[in-house]
């Protein structure tokens, strides 16, 4: 699969894409895909009841909000996400990101996977 195989999904913000999934592969242990942060963008607030999410910076670099406490995630540098942290990912700095991530275990359903708790900038709520 390539990253030009699969539409961004921009719901949360920056440009997400879910390269190795169910519904690309059929993967049945977790996914993992790409997420490109412009200058000034974020992926707003939210949390996995079912899964560990594994981040890992490029190239940039972000801010990432672990419950409440925010720390800088550079080039080859990553993060573990446990299960039931709360999280935002903000790109404070002057140049794009580029990170790839993992989560897993697999929801029972793709709707229970995310727990929004804010809504992004800008959308109708």
């Amino acid at each position: 699969m390539s990253i030009e195989d699969v539409p961004s999904n921009r719901r949360r913000g920056g440009d997400i894409r879910v390269i190795l999934s169910p519904a690309t592969v059929g993967s049945t242990a977790g996914f993992m895909g790409t997420l490109r942060l412009a200058p000034a963008e974020v992926v707003t607030e939210h949390w996995h009841p079912y899964s560990e999410e594994f981040l890992f910076c490029v190239s940039g670099g972000i801010t990432v909000r672990l419950d409440g406490r925010e720390l800088p995630l550079r080039a080859n540098e990553g993060v573990h996400i446990p299960l039931g942290v709360k999280h935002r990912l903000m790109n404070d700095g002057p140049e794009p990101a580029f990170l790839v991530f993992a989560l897993g275990p697999l929801a029972p359903r793709p709707e229970l996977g995310h727990v929004d708790t804010e809504v992004l900038p800008g959308s109708a709520p």
